[in-house]
């Protein structure tokens, strides 16, 4: 685990605009605004043959109540082949499947990319040797590091 944790935390370190917000929460800096970043963030996502099940505006959903809320969208997302695997390790993880990443501003205009990191989801189910949570972590990896790199 303690190895997981140290190859997670250079992985991060070399993203450069990565950094870990809440625990078990893997947050990206993006350069875009927050919806050029969900669409680039849709689109890495298909592109990878991956199902879009969701696509939330709670900004809009706020707005909608009276309140204001800064730009944030949750994209929900995957596939049986990716899901099923880390079911199987243990099928409580159903619980934080289909994949999830939020895209939104914080309060000095930074956007962010952020999702669960697979090995904290693998932990929180008592499987932390689940051998899908590595695979997870590198796709989530990759969508994350496309959708945020500069054109």
């Amino acid at each position: 685990m303690k190895l997981l944790r140290t190859i997670t935390a250079v992985a991060l370190a070399c993203l450069g605009t990565a950094a870990v917000a809440a625990e078990g929460l893997v947050a990206v800096k993006s350069p875009h605004t927050a919806k050029a970043t969900m669409d680039r963030l849709e689109a890495q996502v298909k592109k990878r043959g991956l199902n879009v099940f969701l696509r939330l505006d709670h900004a809009a959903g706020a707005a909608k109540v009276g309140k204001t809320l800064r730009p944030t969208e949750l994209l929900v997302f995957g596939n049986p082949q990716g899901g099923t695997p880390f079911m199987e390790c243990a099928q409580s993880a159903g619980i934080d499947l289909p994949l999830k990443a939020l895209v939104w501003e914080d309060a000095s205009a930074q956007v962010w990319v952020g999702y669960n990191d697979p090995a904290f989801l693998a932990k929180r189910h008592e499987v932390p040797q689940c051998p899908v949570a590595g695979n997870l972590q590198k796709a989530l990896a990759g969508i994350a590091e496309a959708t945020v790199a500069r054109d």
